[in-house]
Order: C-alpha cells, then sequence, then structure tokens
C-alpha cells in the first residue's frame, strides 16, 4: 500500500516541496501572526522549552531547519551558540527573517540561508545541535532530511 503525499494544494501536480515553497512565500507577511493566534501563543512556550533543553549542552554552532521567519533561531541565541544558521526553502520567509536579523543585537551570530532539509550544504559533523520545529511536517522526503540532518550533527 502506497502512502498518499500530505500536499498544500491537492489540485496542483508540482512536488510537495514546490508547494509548500509556494505557500509560505505567499504567507510569508502574515505568518507571524497567524502562528500566534493558531497556537494560541504556545509557539512561544515551545520555543523556550527547545532552549532549556539545550543550554545545559552549551552547543557552540546550531542548526535551525525550516527555520521560517527565524523565530527559534532568535529563542536559541539564548544558548550562548557563537553561529547559528536558519535555513529554509521559501525565499520569503526568509526574507521576514533577515529583516528580523537585521534589526536585532543577533545580527553576528544569527545567519539565514536558503537551504533545503534534504540538501544542507555543510559538512559532517559541523553543528553541535540542530533543530527543526513545524517544519518537519513539510519534508518532502522525512527519512532523507533526517539522515541529513543526523549527517552534520
Amino acid at each position: 500500500m502506497t502512502k498518499k503525499q500530505v500536499v498544500p494544494y491537492q489540485d496542483k501536480k508540482n512536488s510537495k516541496k514546490n508547494q509548500v515553497r509556494q505557500m509560505f512565500d505567499g504567507i510569508s507577511p502574515r505568518y507571524d501572526l497567524m502562528n500566534r493566534i493558531i497556537s494560541f501563543g504556545i509557539d512561544i512556550k515551545w520555543r523556550k522549552n527547545v532552549v532549556a533543553l539545550l543550554l545545559p549542552k552549551k552547543p557552540k554552532k546550531i542548526l535551525d531547519v525550516a527555520t521560517g521567519t527565524g523565530d527559534l533561531a532568535f529563542a536559541l541565541a539564548k544558548t550562548q551558540a557563537t553561529e547559528i544558521i536558519g535555513i529554509d526553502i521559501s525565499r520569503g520567509m526568509l526574507d521576514i527573517g533577515k529583516k528580523k536579523v537585521t534589526k536585532s543585537r543577533w545580527d553576528v551570530k544569527i545567519k539565514m540561508e536558503i537551504g533545503d532539509s534534504e540538501k544542507i550544504a555543510y559538512p559532517a559533523n559541523y553543528f553541535d545541535a540542530v533543530t527543526v520545529a513545524f517544519g518537519v511536517r513539510n519534508f518532502e522526503n522525512l527519512d532523507k532530511g533526517l539522515s541529513v540532518i543526523h549527517r552534520v550533527l
């Protein structure tokens, strides 16, 4: 039995990855507000929990996969990591995130880059910690994405 892939647009023939990119490019200006409303603000607590889990580990280099507008990357700055890279396939989401980085005091340690969970352009064992929050549901190939994440960790 073949599992049917969940895609944003059932009537379109392009790949899940392209549909996800298109969807997030379209909603990027409203994403942060929508996320707060839809989650009733619980997303903020979840990010704090991730930071609390990582603090004792003292990671120096962190990768945030499917970073979106970078909210988790910003929260991760509290870990005292020296390098935090947020990657996402959506330019629209990254554009918002880059503006937030520019306006923040974290611009020397947080970088936002176009990137795909299945093709992370960093060498093996580069990162001390890798996070992926809501974006894992949008991976086109979950096993491949998790394998690549494991490689860079």
